[in-house]
Protein backbone atom coordinates (compact mmCIF):
# COMPACT_ATOMS: atom_id res chain seq x y z
CA UNK A 1 0.00 0.00 0.00
CA UNK A 2 1.20 2.98 -1.16
CA UNK A 3 1.94 5.82 2.14
CA UNK A 4 0.10 8.54 3.01
CA UNK A 5 1.92 11.99 1.41
CA UNK A 6 4.77 13.59 3.52
CA UNK A 7 3.07 16.54 5.70
CA UNK A 8 5.70 19.83 5.80
CA UNK A 9 3.62 21.73 8.57
CA UNK A 10 3.61 25.48 8.04
CA UNK A 11 4.66 26.01 11.64
CA UNK A 12 6.95 25.03 14.48
CA UNK A 13 3.30 24.94 16.51
CA UNK A 14 1.58 22.63 13.67
CA UNK A 15 4.76 20.85 13.80
CA UNK A 16 4.76 20.01 17.00
CA UNK A 17 1.02 18.59 17.00
CA UNK A 18 1.72 16.32 13.92
CA UNK A 19 4.56 14.70 16.11
CA UNK A 20 2.38 14.48 18.48
CA UNK A 21 -0.47 13.05 16.55
CA UNK A 22 1.92 10.31 14.90
CA UNK A 23 4.02 9.35 18.34
CA UNK A 24 0.58 7.80 19.30
CA UNK A 25 0.70 5.56 16.88
CA UNK A 26 4.05 4.64 17.68
CA UNK A 27 3.66 0.54 18.06
CA UNK A 28 6.89 -0.80 20.89
CA UNK A 29 6.31 -4.30 19.93
CA UNK A 30 7.47 -6.57 17.08
CA UNK A 31 9.48 -9.64 16.17
CA UNK A 32 13.03 -8.89 13.84
CA UNK A 33 14.31 -12.17 13.81
CA UNK A 34 12.99 -13.29 10.34
CA UNK A 35 14.16 -9.57 9.13
CA UNK A 36 16.44 -10.52 5.84
CA UNK A 37 17.31 -6.83 4.23
CA UNK A 38 16.72 -3.78 5.83
CA UNK A 39 17.71 -0.27 4.64
CA UNK A 40 20.70 1.81 6.82
CA UNK A 41 19.76 5.47 6.34
CA UNK A 42 22.35 8.72 6.68
CA UNK A 43 22.72 11.89 5.50
CA UNK A 44 25.66 14.29 4.66
CA UNK A 45 25.33 17.86 4.46
CA UNK A 46 26.67 20.97 4.71
CA UNK A 47 26.06 24.79 4.84
CA UNK A 48 24.64 25.77 1.46
CA UNK A 49 25.09 22.59 0.33
CA UNK A 50 22.11 20.22 -0.93
CA UNK A 51 22.22 17.37 1.51
CA UNK A 52 22.36 14.08 0.39
CA UNK A 53 21.07 10.83 1.78
CA UNK A 54 21.73 7.26 1.47
CA UNK A 55 19.41 4.54 1.79
CA UNK A 56 21.96 1.19 1.59
CA UNK A 57 19.90 -2.19 1.44
CA UNK A 58 22.18 -4.77 3.32
CA UNK A 59 21.64 -8.77 3.00
CA UNK A 60 21.99 -9.20 6.99
CA UNK A 61 22.04 -13.01 5.90
CA UNK A 62 25.45 -12.20 3.91
CA UNK A 63 26.10 -9.00 6.24
CA UNK A 64 26.95 -7.25 2.83
CA UNK A 65 25.97 -4.27 0.90
CA UNK A 66 23.19 -5.62 -1.55
CA UNK A 67 21.84 -1.68 -3.29
CA UNK A 68 22.26 1.77 -2.59
CA UNK A 69 19.56 4.65 -3.06
CA UNK A 70 20.87 8.02 -3.29
CA UNK A 71 18.68 11.42 -3.04
CA UNK A 72 19.52 15.12 -2.57
CA UNK A 73 17.74 18.15 -1.58
CA UNK A 74 17.93 21.65 -0.11
CA UNK A 75 16.80 21.24 3.15
CA UNK A 76 16.25 24.68 3.96
CA UNK A 77 13.56 24.73 1.03
CA UNK A 78 11.58 21.96 3.39
CA UNK A 79 11.49 22.99 6.12
CA UNK A 80 13.84 25.01 8.42
CA UNK A 81 15.93 24.04 10.68
CA UNK A 82 14.70 24.43 14.19
CA UNK A 83 16.11 21.64 16.86
CA UNK A 84 13.47 18.58 17.87
CA UNK A 85 12.02 19.08 14.38
CA UNK A 86 14.58 18.07 11.94
CA UNK A 87 12.59 14.99 10.70
CA UNK A 88 10.63 17.83 8.77
CA UNK A 89 13.86 18.64 7.04
CA UNK A 90 15.44 15.05 6.27
CA UNK A 91 12.84 12.24 5.82
CA UNK A 92 11.39 13.96 2.26
CA UNK A 93 15.02 13.10 1.31
CA UNK A 94 15.31 10.08 2.74
CA UNK A 95 11.72 8.59 1.43
CA UNK A 96 13.47 9.66 -2.26
CA UNK A 97 16.92 7.38 -1.67
CA UNK A 98 14.55 4.68 -0.63
CA UNK A 99 12.52 5.02 -3.88
CA UNK A 100 15.72 4.20 -5.68
CA UNK A 101 16.48 0.73 -3.91
CA UNK A 102 15.31 -1.95 -5.85
CA UNK A 103 13.02 -3.74 -3.58
CA UNK A 104 11.20 -2.35 -0.10
CA UNK A 105 13.54 -2.84 2.79
CA UNK A 106 11.91 -5.05 6.12
CA UNK A 107 13.18 -2.54 8.58
CA UNK A 108 14.96 1.08 8.63
CA UNK A 109 18.00 1.30 10.78
CA UNK A 110 18.48 5.37 11.10
CA UNK A 111 21.38 7.79 11.88
CA UNK A 112 19.16 9.58 14.46
CA UNK A 113 16.64 8.94 17.22
CA UNK A 114 13.88 6.62 17.54
CA UNK A 115 11.17 7.47 20.09
CA UNK A 116 14.12 9.02 22.57
CA UNK A 117 12.98 12.77 21.49
CA UNK A 118 10.74 15.36 23.61
CA UNK A 119 8.00 14.51 21.75
CA UNK A 120 8.52 10.39 21.04
CA UNK A 121 8.63 10.82 17.29
CA UNK A 122 12.61 11.10 16.28
CA UNK A 123 13.41 10.55 12.65
CA UNK A 124 13.56 6.24 12.93
CA UNK A 125 9.93 7.17 14.80
CA UNK A 126 8.80 9.40 12.13
CA UNK A 127 9.65 6.86 8.69
CA UNK A 128 8.53 3.91 10.49
CA UNK A 129 4.93 5.30 11.42
CA UNK A 130 4.70 6.81 7.93
CA UNK A 131 5.78 3.48 6.00
CA UNK A 132 4.13 1.30 8.35
CA UNK A 133 7.71 -0.51 8.94
CA UNK A 134 9.73 -1.90 11.70
CA UNK A 135 12.22 1.14 12.56
CA UNK A 136 15.06 1.38 14.90
CA UNK A 137 17.39 4.77 16.01
CA UNK A 138 20.58 4.98 16.40
CA UNK A 139 22.67 8.42 17.36
CA UNK A 140 25.71 9.30 18.20
CA UNK A 141 24.89 11.63 20.39
CA UNK A 142 21.96 12.21 23.18
CA UNK A 143 19.13 14.55 22.75
CA UNK A 144 16.88 13.63 25.59
CA UNK A 145 16.79 11.42 28.41
CA UNK A 146 19.14 10.47 30.98
CA UNK A 147 21.23 7.78 31.10
CA UNK A 148 20.49 5.23 34.35
CA UNK A 149 23.29 3.80 35.80
CA UNK A 150 27.08 2.84 35.37
CA UNK A 151 27.87 2.15 31.53
CA UNK A 152 30.74 -0.50 31.58
CA UNK A 153 33.67 -0.34 28.89
CA UNK A 154 33.45 -3.45 27.67
CA UNK A 155 31.87 -3.39 24.33
CA UNK A 156 28.16 -4.89 24.10
CA UNK A 157 27.45 -3.29 27.43
CA UNK A 158 23.83 -1.16 27.71
CA UNK A 159 21.63 0.73 30.29
CA UNK A 160 18.62 2.30 30.48
CA UNK A 161 18.01 5.84 28.57
CA UNK A 162 15.19 7.25 30.44
CA UNK A 163 12.48 10.30 30.70
CA UNK A 164 9.94 10.65 32.83
CA UNK A 165 10.06 7.68 34.70
CA UNK A 166 9.78 5.56 31.73
CA UNK A 167 12.62 3.68 29.65
CA UNK A 168 12.96 5.39 26.58
CA UNK A 169 15.87 3.72 24.90
CA UNK A 170 19.19 2.75 25.85
CA UNK A 171 22.73 4.11 26.42
CA UNK A 172 25.37 1.10 24.16
CA UNK A 173 28.78 0.57 24.14
CA UNK A 174 29.47 -0.79 20.52
CA UNK A 175 33.14 -0.79 20.85
CA UNK A 176 35.37 -0.87 23.99
CA UNK A 177 36.27 1.69 25.01
CA UNK A 178 34.40 4.33 22.78
CA UNK A 179 31.88 7.26 23.59
CA UNK A 180 28.58 5.31 23.56
CA UNK A 181 25.55 5.61 20.79
CA UNK A 182 22.01 5.80 21.94
CA UNK A 183 19.80 3.13 20.55
CA UNK A 184 15.89 3.70 21.04
CA UNK A 185 12.96 1.50 19.00
CA UNK A 186 10.93 3.67 16.29
CA UNK A 187 8.16 1.65 15.61
CA UNK A 188 7.29 -2.24 15.57
CA UNK A 189 9.96 -3.19 17.14
CA UNK A 190 10.44 -3.59 21.41
CA UNK A 191 12.83 -2.10 23.23
CA UNK A 192 14.65 -5.12 24.02
CA UNK A 193 14.50 -5.90 20.28
CA UNK A 194 15.88 -2.65 18.80
CA UNK A 195 19.15 -3.37 21.35
CA UNK A 196 19.62 -7.05 20.38
CA UNK A 197 18.79 -6.39 16.64
CA UNK A 198 21.72 -3.30 16.86
CA UNK A 199 24.24 -5.97 18.97
CA UNK A 200 23.95 -8.56 16.43
CA UNK A 201 25.38 -6.41 13.50
CA UNK A 202 28.71 -6.35 12.28
CA UNK A 203 31.05 -3.73 13.44
CA UNK A 204 34.82 -2.93 12.59
CA UNK A 205 34.18 0.79 13.88
CA UNK A 206 31.97 2.56 16.46
CA UNK A 207 28.97 2.78 14.14
CA UNK A 208 27.52 -0.88 12.91
CA UNK A 209 28.36 -1.52 9.42
CA UNK A 210 25.37 -0.91 7.90
CA UNK A 211 25.22 2.33 9.03
CA UNK A 212 28.57 2.93 8.39
CA UNK A 213 28.24 2.49 4.62
CA UNK A 214 24.97 4.51 4.64
CA UNK A 215 27.54 7.58 5.96
CA UNK A 216 29.66 6.64 3.35
CA UNK A 217 27.64 6.65 0.39
CA UNK A 218 26.16 9.84 1.48
CA UNK A 219 29.34 11.54 1.85
CA UNK A 220 30.57 10.32 -1.67
CA UNK A 221 27.55 11.44 -3.13
CA UNK A 222 27.69 14.84 -1.49
CA UNK A 223 31.27 15.06 -2.98
CA UNK A 224 31.18 13.84 -5.99
CA UNK A 225 27.67 14.44 -6.96
CA UNK A 226 24.81 12.44 -7.84
CA UNK A 227 25.81 12.51 -11.65
CA UNK A 228 29.40 11.14 -11.00
CA UNK A 229 27.56 8.31 -8.75
CA UNK A 230 25.64 7.29 -11.44
CA UNK A 231 28.36 7.17 -13.73
CA UNK A 232 29.50 4.61 -11.20
CA UNK A 233 26.73 3.01 -10.87
CA UNK A 234 25.78 2.51 -14.69
CA UNK A 235 29.60 0.77 -15.02
CA UNK A 236 28.43 -2.07 -12.24
CA UNK A 237 31.59 -1.38 -10.10
CA UNK A 238 29.15 0.13 -6.98
CA UNK A 239 30.39 -2.56 -4.54
CA UNK A 240 33.90 -3.30 -5.53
Amino acid sequence: MKPPPFIIPESPKAASQVQRDLASKVVLDGDTSSVKNFAALDASHKRDEAMVAAAVLWNKVEERVASVGLAETNPDEVFPYIPGFLSFREAPVYLAALAELPEPPKLLLVDGQGIAHPRALGIAAHLGVHLDVPSIGVAKSLLYGKQEGVLADKKGSAVPLMAKGKQIGWVYRSRDNVKPLYISPGHKVSMDGALEFVRNLPGKTKLPDPLREAHNWAGKGRREGLRGWLELSSQGNLFT
